[in-house]
Parts: structure tokens; C-alpha cells; sequence
């Protein structure tokens, strides 16, 4: 009598939380960014939240008359995601971050991570300058970067789902081979969750997507970032494309 035998993967007992310690040095850093702030005077904390904010006026002519000056004009394209308006912006952007960047990290390595992460922020911050060249109101937060790290888990999340390994986003996101961009931008499914991404973010226009009383959500950021993960992934991507599909089913 023949024996039906599943070829499958030997069980690697690995833990339920597997953050990298990129992804977590970030988040410690946000924190402690976040508590040091809440310790300053009204006053202070008033001029270092406009310094580290990147603010569209700056680059229209108003650099000289905001806090920081011309030096914030070149580092708030990056301090502007270490600042956030309350614990609930922290607390929410953290946990995206660790659903999205704790696999993207552990299939980049730390550095190529922080680099893409940098990237996707600043990208984020370049679209909302486009859109709103002149505006005085501050942008913060690291939403534009996390969504970077949400386009470009795009790019191999379906086909770890296809190949019917999604454990591996967790065990080894590595070993999934990407999309290519030209894959990636006629896959439906993608085409789908873009598509939601925008219309979720296109609510903040008609007043949607409040942190509380801080203000809106900057939703040009996330749109921005989230086109640069998903486009530029495979520039940072050192990933195997080249692995073997599943042992099939032996009867």
C-alpha cells in the first residue's frame, strides 16, 4: 500500500518575537529622543521641535527666521523622523515599525536597513515640499520611512505567500525571492494594496487622520515614501533571487 510522504522543512524552533537589533536600536532611539524632549520647557521645546522639524518654508526663502537656521535646512531632512507629537504617534509608528521593519531589516542587513529607511523618509519629505512648497506648519515623525519599509516588503511578501513559505518572513525573509519592479507593478494584488494605501492616506485631505489635537497626517510622507520602497528596494536588495521552490509532495 503505497505511504503518502510531505517533504517539507525541518522544524526550526525559533522565537515568536524576532526583532533585529536595528530595528529596535531605531525605536530606543525614538524613545529616548521622545523623553528628552517632554523634559524641556514649553519654550525649548518649542524651538527644538520647529528645528527639527522639516518645514516647507524653509526653502522658500524663510530659513534665517526659524529655529535652526540654515543647519536646519539641511538636517531636518532627517531629524524631522526622530520627533513625534505624542505618545500615541510614538506608540503607533513603533509598532509599524515592528511589523514592517523587523523583516525588511532581517532580509537587508542593519546598515543596508537604515540607509533604505533614511532614504524613504527623506523621499517622503521631498513629496510633501512638493506639494506644499511654502507651508510654515512642521512635519514630523518617521511615518515616510515606515512606509518605505511597507513598499518594499511589497515586493516579496506575494511571493512568499505563493510559494506557500510565508513562515519565512519571519524565520528568514532573506531566502524569498522579490518581485522584480516590472513584476511588481503588474502584480494585481499589489496594484490592489497601492491603490488602498493612497485612499486610506487621500482621507486625511477631507479631515480624516488626526494624532489627537497635534494635527493631520502628513499623508504626501507616506505616499512618498512608500513609491521609493516599492521602486527602489532591489537597489538595496542583496537577497538571493535564485532559491529552489518547495519539494513537491511525493506519493
Amino acid at each position: 500500500m503505497p505511504h503518502r510522504i510531505k517533504v517539507g522543512r525541518l522544524v526550526n524552533r525559533e522565537p515568536i518575537f524576532n526583532v533585529p537589533g536595528a530595528v529596535l536600536a531605531i525605536i530606543a532611539v525614538l524613545i529616548a529622543v521622545h523623553a528628552a524632549m517632554s523634559f524641556l520647557t514649553p519654550d525649548d521645546f518649542t524651538w527644538w521641535l520647529l528645528a527639527l522639524a522639516f518645514i516647507p518654508a524653509r526653502y522658500s526663502g524663510l530659513a534665517g527666521e526659524l529655529p535652526g537656521g540654515d543647519v536646519s535646512a539641511v538636517t531636518s531632512w532627517m531629524t524631522h523622523m526622530l520627533v513625534h507629537a505624542d505618545m500615541t504617534h510614538l506608540v503607533f509608528n513603533s509598532a509599524w515599525m515592528l511589523a514592517f521593519g523587523s523583516v525588511l531589516c532581517a532580509r537587508l542587513g542593519g546598515g543596508r536597513f537604515l540607509a533604505f529607511s533614511i532614504a524613504g523618509g527623506v523621499c517622503g519629505a521631498l513629496l510633501f515640499l512638493v506639494f506644499n512648497p511654502e507651508m510654515l506648519a512642521p512635519v514630523i515623525g518617521a511615518s515616510g520611512a515606515i512606509s518605505a519599509m511597507m513598499g518594499g516588503v511589497m515586493r516579496f511578501l506575494f511571493p512568499a505567500l505563493d510559494r506557500g513559505e510565508g513562515y519565512l518572513l519571519r524565520e528568514r525573509p532573506s531566502a524569498i525571492p522579490a518581485l522584480t519592479l516590472r513584476s511588481a507593478l503588474n502584480d494585481r494584488r499589489i496594484i490592489l494594496v497601492s491603490a488602498a494605501f493612497l485612499a486610506i492616506n487621500l482621507l486625511a485631505i477631507i479631515g480624516f487622520g488626526k494624532f489627537g489635537e497635534e494635527g493631520e497626517i502628513a499623508w504626501e510622507a507616506h505616499v512618498g515614501g512608500y513609491l521609493f520602497g516599492l521602486f527602489a528596494l532591489g537597489a538595496f536588495d542583496r537577497a538571493a533571487q535564485n532559491d529552489p521552490p518547495p519539494s513537491p509532495d511525493l506519493d
